[in-house]
């Protein structure tokens, strides 16, 4: 009985952990003046969960900040997902979206894993 506690708790670390980064993302992408449709909020946490599951799964490599075709590839990835933005975005604020989102994977991801692993 114990082990299927563990289990759960295990999957609930799991999904909160999931949530808490898609919620970051989601939040610096909405943290401007910008009114946005609920539709356009449901595209913008689909826009997030697809980025997020790209850089871990794909781009976040060991020493990745170590290397600079690797940190462009992030920052491509990175601009790629968030060209699916919805047309609420103009250019600029797009622009800073991106650098945001960059600084923020920068900062908060290393090769081995997130910020958000620690509470695992």
């Amino acid at each position: 009985m114990a082990h299927c506690s563990d289990t759960l708790e295990f999957i609930h670390t799991a999904i909160a952990q999931n949530l808490t980064e898609e919620l970051a993302i989601f939040d610096l992408l909405t943290k401007a003046e910008i009114n946005l449709t609920q539709q356009e909020e449901q595209e913008v946490k689909q826009v997030a969960r697809v980025l997020l599951k790209t850089l871990k799964k794909e781009k976040l490599v060991l020493d990745w900040k170590k290397r600079r075709q690797i940190r462009a590839s992030v920052e491509v990835a990175i601009k790629d997902s968030l060209d699916r933005l919805p047309q609420s975005y103009s250019d600029e604020l797009y622009e800073q979206k991106c650098q945001e989102v960059y600084q923020h994977v920068y900062e908060n991801y290393s090769g081995q894993g997130s910020i958000y692993d620690a509470g695992a």
